[in-house]
């Protein structure tokens, strides 16, 4: 094998805040999201349709989630006739936020917004990438350049919820986090936390996604540290992760991360998704129980199916 013809893609953060390593296991649940019905559904060779998409979504509100991703609503009409769907047939209970996916981009994030008409609570969630390898190979754009997109995105964002009188939360994540400079993001991240100026009764939401893995997950865990240790409105930010699986390291990443100041987790049931997979939220609960802390889920999904 021609191991010589690679080289690490990740960065260390300036300062190595390892304080973490002292605590044993995360002593309470992280706020789970599943991201079955946009991630997941992209692993599938045939895409869940339309019927399929909503037995699976009446499952995951019986498995306990108050936050699910329903899609990419821009993305394909499928994906955007399943959010109006569930508006049409009020089945959104009032204890449940939903949560769409959106590229920093002035169209897509438009055709979101008319896809969450009549949605009660949800969850705007914006990306652009922003590590070394996409900025310089596919995008052709500087610094400045790339963190203006993530800042024009978060003003939109936060115009258009003005605009409809909607209580949205909203949502950032600097896409291919592990192959960026912490520095970098975290300037990022905090442009656009300035945005949105983020208060105790709505907080926003940055969520670090190891887009692809390129690291030993204790590093990850201080490339989190350092985030929590730096972001803006820190008392105001709820941090997330969102971590894949190609070295095999997504739950070590997310219990880490969750030791290093993360307080919510986006992942799949079983760990389906792209690639290799999202990190696996039955294996996180099951994990927490065998430590004898409550992972708030239901995790045999017998739960009764909640209406609003």
């Amino acid at each position: 094998m021609n191991y010589e013809a690679y080289k690490k893609l990740y960065r260390l953060p300036p300062e190595m805040n390892m304080s973490w390593v002292t605590k044993e296991y995360p002593t309470e649940a992280p706020v789970w999201c599943s991201v079955d019905l946009r991630d997941g559904n992209q692993a599938l060779i045939v895409p869940m349709n339309l019927e399929e998409k909503i037995e699976y979504y009446r499952f995951l509100l019986k498995a306990g989630f108050k936050e699910i991703e329903v899609g990419f609503p821009a993305a394909s009409e499928t994906e955007f006739e399943f959010l109006r769907y569930l508006v049409d047939h009020d089945m959104i209970p009032d204890d449940v936020t939903v949560q769409v996916l959106t590229q920093a981009r002035e169209h897509i994030i438009w055709k979101t917004f008319e896809a969450l008409k009549g949605v009660k609570n949800a969850i705007v969630h914006v990306y652009n990438s922003t590590s070394t390898a996409q900025r310089e190979q596919v995008f052709g754009k500087s610094k400045e350049e790339i963190k203006k997109i993530a800042v024009e995105g978060a003003k939109l964002l936060q115009r258009l919820t003005d605009e409809t009188g909607a209580a949205y939360r909203l949502e950032y994540s600097p896409e291919s986090f592990t192959g960026t400079e912490p520095e970098y993001a975290l300037e990022v991240c905090n442009a656009v936390l300035d945005v949105w100026k983020p208060t105790a009764d709505r907080k926003a939401i940055i969520n670090l996604p190891s887009t692809v893995q390129v690291s030993l997950p204790h590093i990850y865990a201080a490339q989190v540290a350092y985030m929590s240790d730096h972001l803006k409105y820190r008392d105001n930010v709820i941090l997330s992760l969102h971590p894949h699986n190609d070295r095999g390291c997504g739950v070590a990443e997310a219990e880490m991360g969750l030791l290093a100041g993360a307080q919510r987790i986006e992942g799949t049931l079983f760990g389906n998704g792209e690639r290799t997979g999202n990190v696996d939220i039955v294996t996180l609960g099951m994990n927490m129980v065998a430590l004898g802390v409550d992972p708030k889920q239901n995790l045999h999904g017998d739960g009764q199916e909640q209406t609003s």
